[in-house]
């Protein structure tokens, strides 16, 4: 087979070398992060949530997550750490005037600029598109760019008021590093939260438990009392 007339075969015809790594293009993966559920990979739109983990979904898709856990999804993963309706915050974000959604390019004959985010830090303006770094915070939901946090640095939220701490601070779709971090904020902080809730429940069974001692004295004060009436009433 082949070789026929006299053809000499070339080196790579007969020895195969190792097979390309196929790079993963970074525009698409940033488009994928900030315009995409991260568990139904539908485009983003109101009303959209984050965990605690700082990723982002469309809060239908986690409300039908977490109605039904025993269906298949191909992104299942990504919402495993979410246990109820509590462990999502809706997030208060900030249009970005310059972005056209889908009506500008309805026909597809027309350039897309994929890094045009959909929203903008109100502070300083800066596109969320994956270029800049961003931060909601768990009080109020509001979102800002890392580079505002830093310059105007304040305890209020700068968009609705609200008091806010450090720990309130979650970066969305962050490094590999960060993403650890936060996951041992949150198990640390659920762990408290679960040792709060045991101490309130043996609280509560301490203070239950001199009422019901207190109304056994009481039931038996009052027999001997109708005991002793009784009594007399024969004599």
């Amino acid at each position: 087979m082949g070789c026929d007339g006299g053809t000499i075969p070339k080196r790579h015809e007969l020895v195969k070398g190792p097979k390309k790594v196929e790079k993963v293009d970074k525009n698409a993966e940033l488009a994928a992060k900030w315009k995409y559920c991260a568990l139904s990979q539908e485009r983003l739109k109101r009303p959209i949530v984050s965990c605690d983990l700082g990723r982002l979904y469309n809060k239908d898709a986690v409300i039908e997550y977490l109605l039904d856990k025993t269906a298949e999804r191909p992104n299942a993963e990504a919402v495993t750490h979410i246990r109820g309706i509590k462990d999502i915050k809706e997030l208060n974000l900030t249009d970005n005037p310059e972005w056209e959604g889908e009506r500008r390019n309805t026909k597809g004959d027309r350039y897309e600029d994929i890094h045009c985010g959909m929203f903008i830090c109100p502070v300083v303006g800066l596109e969320m598109n994956g270029k800049h770094r961003f931060c909601y915070l768990q009080t109020c939901g509001c979102v800002f760019s890392d580079r505002a946090m830093k310059e105007v640095k304040t305890e209020i939220c700068h968009k609705c008021g609200d008091p806010f701490r450090d720990d309130d601070v979650v970066v969305l779709n962050g490094t590999k590093e960060e993403v650890e971090k936060l996951k041992e904020k949150m198990e640390e902080r659920r762990s408290k939260a679960k040792t709060k809730k045991s101490k309130k429940s043996k609280a509560a069974e301490s203070l239950s438990t001199p009422s019901e001692s207190n109304g056994k004295a009481l039931n038996q004060h009052f027999q001997s009392v109708f005991t002793h009436t009784y009594t007399v009433i024969l004599l």
